[in-house]
């Protein structure tokens, strides 16, 4: 069983969705004889995203808490996208994810038995052979305001069209000269009725079968007996293929199985500042607009894992979504704070500077350093401490410098004091500036040696506090700061004249370097870390190696994309 967890209750609890309660009512009823069998069924043709991720989350969540089953079943009926790279990254991203399926499937499988069965519905009177070209069975299917004609090619004969499909997969006819098409009615209300296409000539070589082939079967075709030929009980689909039911079950009708799917649709993922269309995303790595199918500004699986993920804050978020009947679009900000919340119980803490400014400690002299106690994760004790070195020269970010301080101010400025995080606290005294350009060099500071540990003997407060890194021993790697890869919320569906890649942010990819505590030397790939007060990094698994990280913000602290939304609306 996929993953069964013996100590989950069969039946979902009162905070069930309509497809656990739908299972709940068949289960009770005795439907499919107490069975539930899923599947999952992507096309190879793309690595997968986090609205992939929902259906994942949700057929195998589904078969876990049910004890059903659930197969991985490729949709490989269209050989000239798909490769088998695709096939090997789907099944790394759903074991990533945490899930194993029961049965690996591929539509390529049942090639022989859908043919078998097509044979079947020419015989019956149910398809035909039509010489249409694509432009013209467009034209033929008519509109939603108008109803659609008939091929001319539709009354053949049982025998004639037996005898030019057997033809057609013997590679008698051109691509695309000829295709079968089921024969239902060019009057129906629903376009997908009015005679679709079964099978198209194709001759592409198939990353399973070869060149044994060189007819394929459409999705609509296929889909509904496969999952009838995998015993599936539940059929589950997205919105987008609620008007294909219909045409789903014509199909299995025509060929007379005794017992059927059911398909239900439930609604699809949408994110803020991003496009789930695979066509999109083809078109983002395609064009170079992202490095590859991994770039972590993609929303892909691979993406978000080289951007830090971690599988359980992808099937958490999932879970809080929840799965709805309705299509809408859930703030980014919803799924960066699941985010935040679990890398602020697990990350590392780190210091590092991405924007440098020295401060020399006057009344700290040469080689007097003293070893400061750092806390790794407060929020979890058995994570320990390390030491830092504290010494006459320290870095601090310039941004925590103000010469002529805003009001509320709690950072560096002259004459005041802030706290040096773990260490001791500080007074600017001195502000050294550059002559020409006025731009400040250092600051000179004097310390309160009394004032370590986060003491103030003399009771005064000091509120600010500061990250900074020993400037002896810092080691300087490189960073990169991601944001969101478009500037509008709804890139998927731009302005009339717009396209989807005129909404790109030119800014969602900035390298830069950082002055670190020397331990993050040590980072390994993968590892994820709290840089303090700058946001939750990665030593990036594609670009660092043993003693060499390149660090990559996976989110920052707080969702200054949000107040960057609100300072444009001049809320």
């Amino acid at each position: 069983m996929s993953g069964v967890n013996p100590d989950q209750s069969k039946y979902p609890d009162s905070s069930s969705n309509f497809i656990e309660k739908m299972i709940d009512l068949d289960l009770e009823s005795g439907v499919d004889d107490g069975k539930v069998q899923l599947r999952f069924p992507p096309e190879p043709n793309g690595f997968l995203h986090i609205g992939h991720a929902k259906a994942i989350c949700l057929n195998f969540g589904l078969a876990q808490k049910y004890q059903g089953r659930c197969n991985l079943r490729f949709d490989d009926t269209n050989p000239s996208r798909e490769e088998q790279r695709y096939v090997d990254s789907i099944q790394e991203d759903i074991r990533w994810l945490g899930f194993e399926w029961d049965e690996l499937c591929f539509a390529s499988d049942y090639f022989g038995q859908l043919y078998d069965w097509a044979t079947q519905l020419i015989r019956q009177g149910d398809a035909y052979v039509c010489d249409l070209t694509g432009d013209e069975v467009k034209e033929y299917r008519g509109t939603l305001t108008e109803v659609g004609r008939n091929s001319p090619h539709r009354d053949r004969s049982v025998e004639e069209n037996l005898d030019l499909f057997m033809r057609m997969k013997a590679g008698e006819f051109s691509d695309g000269e000829k295709t079968l098409r089921a024969r239902i009615n060019m009057e129906s209300p629903h376009i997908i009725m009015r005679d679709p296409v079964m099978y198209r000539i194709q001759r592409s070589t198939h990353h399973r079968t070869g060149d044994d082939w060189c007819i394929y079967p459409t999705y609509d075709w296929a889909h509904g007996q496969e999952d009838a030929i995998e015993g599936v009980t539940h059929s589950l689909c997205s919105l987008e293929f609620n008007n294909n039911r219909p045409l789903y079950e014509w199909f299995l009708d025509k060929i007379g199985l005794e017992s059927v799917p059911r398909q239900t649709e439930f609604a699809r993922l949408n994110i803020e500042y991003t496009v789930l269309s695979k066509r999109k995303l083809r078109t983002l790595v395609e064009d170079g607009h992202v490095e590859d199918w991994d770039d972590p500004r993609l929303p892909t699986l691979a993406g978000l894992r080289r951007r830090g993920y971690p599988p359980e804050v992808i099937r958490a978020f999932m879970k809080n979504i929840g799965v709805a009947k309705f299509n809408s679009t859930i703030e980014l900000a919803i799924l960066e704070n699941a985010l935040r919340d679990h890398l602020n119980r697990t990350a590392i803490r780190r210091m590092a500077v991405l924007d440098p400014l020295k401060l020399v400690i006057e009344n700290l002299s040469e080689g007097e350093g003293k070893m400061v106690e750092a806390v790794n994760n407060p929020e979890d004790p058995s994570a320990g401490t390390r030491s830092i070195p504290f010494e006459r020269e320290v870095w601090v970010d310039r941004d925590d410098f103000r010469m002529e301080p805003p009001r509320k101010w709690r950072r560096l400025a002259p004459d005041a004091e802030v706290r040096l995080r773990y260490g001791y606290c500080v007074k600017v005294k001195e502000v050294i500036e550059d002559p020409e350009s006025g731009q400040v060099q250092e600051l000179r500071c004097v310390y309160d040696p009394e004032t370590a540990r986060g003491q103030t003997p003399d009771g005064r407060k000091v509120r600010g506090i500061i990250h900074w890194v020993p400037a002896s021993c810092a080691v300087e790697l490189p960073v990169r700061l991601y944001s969101p890869l478009f500037i509008e919320p709804d890139p998927d569906n731009p302005p009339e004249g717009k396209e989807f890649t005129d909404f790109l942010n030119p800014e969602s990819l900035v390298e830069t370097k950082a002055l670190c505590e020397p331990i993050l030397k040590e980072a390994n790939p993968g590892e994820r870390f709290q840089l303090e007060r700058v946001g939750y990094f990665v030593a990036d698994q594609k670009l660092s190696s043993s003693g060499s990280p390149h660090l990559a913000r996976i989110v920052p602290l707080k969702d200054s994309w949000a107040k960057q939304e609100k300072r444009q609306a001049g809320v």
